[in-house]
This record gives C-alpha cells, structure tokens and sequence, in this order.
C-alpha cells in the first residue's frame, strides 16, 4: 500500500509517514484514492467524517490503457502515454490538496500486460505516484465496501457486479449477518461478508474487441456478447449454495460501472448526466431490457449524441449492457440498484478505518460512533 505525505515537488515519499492526522493548515487531513483501470483513470480526494467522508475532489478520464490488449498481450506505447497524462494530473491534484495518504491501485490492464510492471515503475519514475496491482480478490472486496450504502438490508443476499474495461468481479453478499454493522474504527474490507466471489478476464473494452461491431443493431451480435459471458460464468460453482435466496425472490443486484450508468441514465432520458439522480437508482429487469434494445436501434453516432453516452463511451456501452443481461439470465433479481460509486470508496473507507486503527483511543460517552455503512455518500 502506498501512504504518504506530499513533498513541494509533487512526488511521494514514502519515508515520509503520516504523523499527527491533520494537514498544515490545520484543515481536517484528506486522503486519495487512484483507481487506473483498463478503461478509465479516476481519482478522490476526501476528508473524514464521523461515519464515513466528504469528497473534496473528484477526477475521471477515459485512457483505454488496455486498448489492443487482448490482442498483443502489451500495453501500447499511445496508450500508455494517455494514461500518463491523466496520471500526472492525479499526482498534481493530490499534491494540492496536500493529501497524508494516498493510495493509487492498477486492475486487469497492468495485471495481465507483460510489460505492465514495467510502466507502474514509469509511473513511479515521472509522477511519484506508486501503484500497486492489485488481485482480482482485493479489487472485488474494495468494490463491496464502496456500495454498502446501497445494500438493502430488508433483503437476505446481494450480488455486486463491478463492470470494468479488462474484467468483471461478481461478489454474491450475504446481508444477514452482523458484519455489515461494523463501526469505522473496525472496518476491514477483507472482513466483509462475501460468500462467494469471481472475476472474469473479460470487461467492456475486451468483449468489444473481442465481438467488434459490424453491422449497428444487430440481435445475434449482442446475442453472441451475452453468451460469450454466460460461458465464462455458469460454470462457476462456489455460489451454488446461495441460489435458493435468489430463487426465492430475497435477493437484488448491485451494478458499478460507468456502461451501468449510462444505461441508468438513458432510462431516465436525462439531458445531462447527474450522479445524484442516477446512485442508488433502482431498475427493474424490464427497464434494463428496455434501455438495452434503445441503445441496439442506434448506431455508434447516434449512441455517442445521447448526453450520458457520448463519443467515449458509444462503442462500448452495448458491451456493458451485454455483461449485466447475462449475469441477470444466470442470477435473475427483479431489482438492480446503479452504483456510481465502488472502488475509489472502498479504497477511501480502507485508508481512514485504518487512520483510525493506528490512532491512540480516547475515553469518551456515550455510544461508539456512527456505522460506517451511513456515509459512504459523496
């Protein structure tokens, strides 16, 4: 894990360490969390709060760092130069912010590119930022602790989809047990109480590559992109034993991705994307249906004209949509909940519970504080 405090030329020192919590102003300290995935690159910066944090600032940029991977099984020199600009952005806001402790991560691009340890020790050399890859498991635990707020506790179990470029991490919750209760000065993402979960090499930017767009709405196109997934999931056993909740209809799923909530926002034919009326949305499988044949009667123009699509996002959208359909044929639910959130806040809640941890108790009354799950809003 990279911590650090920022020095005047930008650069972590991870000699450096945190001491008193606070910043040089005497301003509540702020933390950052770096997520560079195979798509998108995005940063937060934020300060605690008693049951969770407030973000500060927030940065995201499409990089497509993982753009032709599946192909060479190399990172492309064009695309990783784009993920360096956006990275030396990151490093110049957290160094503004004078953020105590940073905690940048890569996903699938850098975990399966051959020469993906070699541009994390770029990244180190031109930015000072220090990522580390981290495994599938951890990148799933991370992406349960930022939604637990859209956990619906009346229900037994949740499944946690987290749609990214270069992979799929499907988390199955359960949501009767106590662990989910936990103060912030205890939370632990490891902790949490995932009974099963599975991460699959295949993400929007991969399953587009791998079933290129020939012909705009075609149904066997998409078929195919649906069954492609459905393969790489039902042979998965560990989540058998948690099949009666869902059958039984006391289950809903949970779908973080930036595809998922471009869905969200073209059912809610917003003229602008805005995350306040699309986290925590809850679709039904019908809507999800529905938004999927729209985005099929468009071709990539017109899907990059929707307001909450756009020229980023148009080729890879129906990928997205594709990956939900057929975790939802495999795991019917009649709810899915949008998540505009996920692994930049889990990586927020790990950093300050464990601020927390380190830091010497004090004896006070009364009760132990807020529950954490009550703040993980931005």
């Amino acid at each position: 894990m990279s911590e650090a405090r920022m020095p005047p030329d930008g650069r972590i020192n991870d000699r450096e360490r945190f001491q008193d919590g606070r910043s040089g102003s005497g301003e509540p300290p702020c933390f950052a969390a770096l997520d560079l995935g195979t798509n998108n690159c995005r940063l937060l910066v934020a300060t605690p709060t008693p049951g969770g944090f407030r973000v500060v600032e927030a940065y995201s940029r499409i990089v497509r760092l993982g753009e032709g991977l599946s192909q060479s099984g190399r990172l492309h020199p064009d695309a990783m130069d784009r993920a360096m600009a956006a990275l030396r952005v990151c490093a110049d806001k957290v160094r503004r912010r004078k953020a105590v402790r940073v905690r940048a991560i890569a996903t699938q691009a850098c975990r399966s590119a051959a020469n993906g340890p070699q541009f994390v020790e770029r990244v180190r050399v031109e930015t000072g930022l220090n990522l580390q890859i981290i495994s599938p498991r951890e990148e799933a635990q991370l992406s349960v602790a930022g939604c637990l707020n859209l956990l619906d506790r009346r229900e037994s179990a949740a499944l946690v989809v987290d749609v990214g470029g270069g992979s799929t991490e499907l988390s199955w919750v359960d949501l009767t047990g106590p662990e989910l209760d936990v103060q912030a000065r205890q939370f632990a993402a490891h902790r949490l109480p995932i009974k099963a979960w599975l991460s699959i090499p295949i993400g929007v930017v991969t399953l587009a590559e791998l079933y290129p767009e020939t012909e705009p709405g075609s149904r066997a196109w998409f078929r195919a992109m649906v069954d492609e997934v459905k393969g790489r999931i039902a042979a998965f056993p560990h989540a058998e034993p948690m099949r009666a909740i869902f059958e039984a209809g006391r289950a809903h799923l949970v779908g973080t991705s930036g595809a998922i909530t471009s869905l969200a926002g073209l059912h809610l034919g917003l003229r602008r994307y805005d995350r306040n009326r699309v986290d925590g949305l809850w679709l039904s499988d019908a809507d999800c249906e529905a938004a999927a044949e729209r985005l099929l009667n468009l071709d990539v123009t017109e899907r990059a004209a929707q307001p909450c699509i756009g020229p980023d996002r148009a080729d890879l959208v129906l990928a997205g949509a594709a990956i939900l359909q057929a975790v939802q044929e495999l795991w019917p639910c009649d709810r899915v909940r949008v998540a505009d959130r996920g692994l930049r806040e889990g990586l927020l809640l790990s950093l300050m519970s464990e601020r927390n941890r380190r830091r010497p108790r004090r004896r006070r009354r009364g009760g132990r504080g807020a529950p954490l799950a009550m703040a993980a809003s931005a």
